[in-house]
């Protein structure tokens, strides 16, 4: 048995930043990985997502060059290439984190940890059937949980026939689908609705809510639909799914009930379950320490602290915000907490972006959350159209919204429009310093910007 200060479980971007910060602050740190470091968000979700993200502007950039005077052909994607882009920057950027690990002398082990008491964690390592060996068990006076989440899988008929995927096969394809349809229009659902509609396929997003987006502010999200729709790609709300069927040929049918009533279907050559991910609690054996959990995932105090003491949870094994940078601020949290710090974190102002074309982003409130919370709020906006850079661009497509208290306090601001995910950043610096409506109103914003469409937003409300 070794004994160490910090032990922590998955190293994520919550694991490893954490792992990061606890060893510059000269914590004794044992960082314990399954899989690959970095986590889902390294190797399979945000980075190479937004590797297709990039190969998919291109593609609509060289598409319209026409509209800019520039003479060219149609443009071909290969997929081969796109993944090996893709898989290229995935190492560039493992390497990295490796190497930041190593040089703050970290102690990295491979395998699957599982509690033995509330301060005590065994390694099964990946090839080890037999009983784990006295120096895979590590004894801390904090542990930190920072597994992640999982795809929820697609509980359905036909669920497992070939062709039926996830987002991480969807990664690996080597070809692009000529009929694609998306299970689920969240976030997921709609990035890859995106990005594939833009390599050329025919895009079918399946949306069981009553609007895609059901997080983000229905303004912004019927925006999106709007836009999707115009550009090509089906988009059906209110749509059960209840089975898919193969074929002979390869093709797949899903069949689904819509707004409850209606029995309809697609054709498709490949299906992508994005339904939505699930807290990687299974082999942690949390019940023999009693931590409590739920479906959505493990119970946290404000300070990430879970029914024992001595145990935190971190990132989207919490549930509380399925966000990479959140997992990174809430490991901060709980490091503070370790090491009796307090901080001025503000964790319920946490940025978000959908990297569909165009972005979507968003801090604070939503309109709807504002009212249902019973707040008096007045809202300012304004649209991509009327801006000077975004006409230049060729990137009409936009709004910002602008929500306030009667007191001119900023409570939210979703937006969609080229860059969003950049421009969100103003807006969450300011209510970070509980900034006003008249405050952003005297920031001298740089001509021609995109930025201006958020002052113009802040102007449209005084």
């Amino acid at each position: 048995m070794k004994k160490v200060d910090l032990i922590i479980i998955g190293a994520g971007p919550g694991g490893y930043e954490t792992t990061l910060a606890a060893a510059k602050s000269g914590l004794a740190t044992v960082l314990i990985e399954k899989s690959q470091i970095g986590g889902t968000c390294l190797n399979e979700g945000c980075i190479p997502t937004k590797c297709f993200c990039r190969s998919a502007e291109v593609m609509e950039d060289i598409a319209a060059a026409g509209n800019y005077g520039i003479k060219t052909g149609p443009p071909l994607p290969d997929m081969k290439d796109i993944v090996s882009r893709k898989n290229d920057t995935i190492k560039a950027l493992g390497e990295s984190v490796a190497a930041l690990l190593k040089r703050n002398a970290v102690t990295v082990i491979s395998g699957t940890a599982m509690f033995i008491d509330s301060h005590t964690v065994k390694v099964v390592p990946p090839d080890d059937t037999e009983q784990t060996k006295d120096e895979l068990i590590f004894q801390a006076s904090h542990i930190i949980i920072a597994t992640g989440s999982s795809t929820k899988p697609l509980a359905v008929p036909g669920n497992k026939s070939p062709g039926v995927i996830t987002s991480k096969e969807l990664l690996e394809i080597d070809h692009v689908p000529s009929r694609l349809c998306i299970v689920g229009g969240g976030v997921i659902g709609m990035e890859f609705a995106s990005i594939f509609h833009a390599f050329g396929s025919q895009v079918t997003v399946l949306e069981f809510c009553k609007e895609i987006l059901p997080n983000i502010d229905s303004d912004i999200a019927k925006r999106l639909r709007t836009t999707m729709k115009g550009k090509g790609v089906t988009v059906v709300t209110q749509a059960r799914v209840e089975e898919i069927k193969a074929a002979p040929d390869g093709s797949l049918t899903v069949h689904y009930t819509h707004k409850g009533v209606t029995a309809q279907e697609v054709s498709a050559d490949v299906v992508v379950s994005a339904v939505g991910r699930m807290a990687n609690v299974g082999s942690l054996n949390l019940d023999q320490v009693g931590v409590t959990y739920t479906a959505k995932g493990i119970t946290v105090n404000g300070n990430m602290q879970t029914s024992v003491p001595s145990i935190y949870a971190i990132g989207d094994v919490n549930g509380l915000c399925q966000l990479a940078h959140a997992a990174s601020f809430q490991g901060r949290r709980a490091l503070h907490h370790i090491c009796g710090k307090a901080d001025t974190l503000q964790l319920d102002v946490m940025p978000a972006a959908v990297f569909t074309s165009p972005e979507i982003a968003s801090v604070g409130l939503t309109e709807e959350t504002a009212r249902a919370q019973g707040l008096e709020i007045r809202i300012g906006k304004s649209f991509f159209r009327a801006n000077g850079k975004a006409l230049a661009m060729g990137a009409p497509d936009g709004m910002v919204k602008l929500i306030a208290g009667t007191d001119g306090g900023i409570v939210g601001c979703p937006m969609m429009g080229a860059h969003a995910a950049d421009l969100i950043q103003e807006i969450t610096a300011l209510m970070r310093f509980d900034a006003t409506v008249n405050d952003l109103c005297e920031i001298v914003h740089a001509h021609p910007t995109l930025g201006e469409a958020v002052l113009d937003a802040a102007r449209n409300m005084i």
